[in-house]
């Protein structure tokens, strides 16, 4: 069988073809944009699977060079750093810290229901893992950069396991979201504060909160400026990786993040505004790439001996998701119209990525009304905070199991 080599031009050229293929197929059809399936996800697993036919037809096999998804990885999250302004946590008040303790704990119930599965099916535990939050919660982007740091640790196809349960999350979280909200309003007769006297909405919109803080037009010297600030903190952040790394085994965009939350918090304090809205762009620009690279890198056939222990751990995770947002987040969150409007959100992200929530949360408001806190606390938690958080459950689970088990 033929080995074609493809260095990391070449790569990153295939990459964004399919990642093009992928923004006209979700524009055509319909399952893929009713449940916010990303672009990158889509080609790169059209690529994927053509990929693993011609293998298996002893056609030819891609060696693909993906030097720069580690590149893209560290800037996305970079990015991602600047956007944790701790002036939002305040401004979200007890909500929001309600809320990110419930996503932190659904966290830790994830990664365990993930590690004893893997371990009844006689697997390495923390394969599990690639089957609890850092897919879940973390979403394909997390997927795709905790899934290496798994493989470094000695878990195989653990980048390739994160992805496919990254993937059946996001349909999943949108399926469960509306029905549980749904169930809510009419169980409790709730309603949106958002409603006049006689029922019907108030004529102002609902609306989300802006975590860029910046949502005019993209300046040229911004995006510039934005881009050096990214540089700067993907730099500096090498250094506190390697001090991390002296206590903590974390992936290395982790010192881009500290670092990117650093300089934004005290650029704030002293009254400097920062280049929010092309930093976000930025971002997702990062983001895609390195989705594109991560899909096409993939190696669907590693997957077969993980068919049936995935299926029954995911069904699992679906399961205590569904009872943990209908019991746990609703009561915990006011046990209103707004809690259960958030309930509906936790699904989208606890299970997917934020858009899926901010999606479910749509479809709601759409039908019984505005739910302003919901707009204002689901996507400051999703979008900011909870990385961090899910970040060091990560880490502590993956230690605790290599030494717990002797791996």
């Amino acid at each position: 069988m033929q080995t074609v080599k493809l260095d990391m031009y070449q790569a990153l050229a295939i990459a964004v073809i399919m990642l093009l293929i992928g923004r006209e197929l979700v524009a055509r059809i319909e399952f893929l944009r009713r449940y916010c399936i990303p672009a990158p996800v889509v080609g790169g697993l059209v690529f994927a699977i053509v990929h693993a036919v011609l293998r298996g037809t002893g056609i030819m096999e891609f060696d693909m060079d993906v030097t720069l998804q580690k590149v893209f990885m560290t800037a996305f999250f970079c990015s991602v750093g600047y956007m944790a302004a701790f002036g939002m946590l305040k401004k979200g008040g007890i909500g929001v810290i309600l809320f990110l303790g419930i996503s932190a704990a659904m966290c830790v119930i994830q990664d365990l229901v993930g590690a004893i599965g893997a371990k009844a099916f006689g697997l390495d535990p923390r394969i599990g893992l690639a089957m609890g939050s850092i897919p879940l919660v973390g979403g394909h982007g997390t997927a795709g950069s905790w899934g290496p740091f798994l493989e470094n640790l000695g878990v195989a196809n653990a980048t390739t396991v994160a992805v496919a349960a990254a993937t059946y999350g996001l349909i999943s979280g949108c399926m469960m979201g509306g029905p549980i909200a749904y169930g809510k309003i009419k169980k409790f007769g709730l309603k949106s504060k958002g409603l006049n006297a006689d029922g019907a909405k108030e004529a102002h919109p609902t609306t989300t909160v802006d975590v860029s803080a910046d949502t005019a037009a993209l300046d040229e010297d911004n995006v510039l400026n934005a881009a050096l600030y990214i540089v700067v903190a993907v730099g500096a952040g090498t250094v506190v990786s390697f001090f991390i790394g002296k206590v903590l085994t974390m992936p290395a965009y982790i010192g881009a993040m500290i670092v990117g939350a650093i300089i934004r918090n005290i650029q704030e304090a002293r009254g400097v505004k920062m280049p929010m809205g092309e930093m976000n762009a930025l971002g997702n620009v990062c983001l895609s790439l390195f989705l594109a690279l991560a899909m096409c890198n993939l190696k669907l056939w590693q997957l077969v001996d993980l068919a049936v222990p995935m299926i029954v751990i995911l069904l699992i995770e679906t399961v205590v998701m569904w009872f943990y947002a209908s019991i746990v987040v609703f009561n915990v969150m006011g046990r209103d119209y707004d809690a259960a409007t958030i309930s509906s959100g936790f699904c989208g992200f606890g299970m997917g990525a934020t858009p899926n929530a901010m999606a479910n949360m749509q479809a709601i408001t759409n039908i019984y009304g505005p739910a302003p806190v919901a707009f204002m606390i689901v996507p400051l938690v999703g979008s900011l905070f909870i990385d961090f958080v899910n970040g060091l459950i990560i880490t502590g689970f993956a230690g605790f199991l290599t030494s717990f088990f002797h791996l």
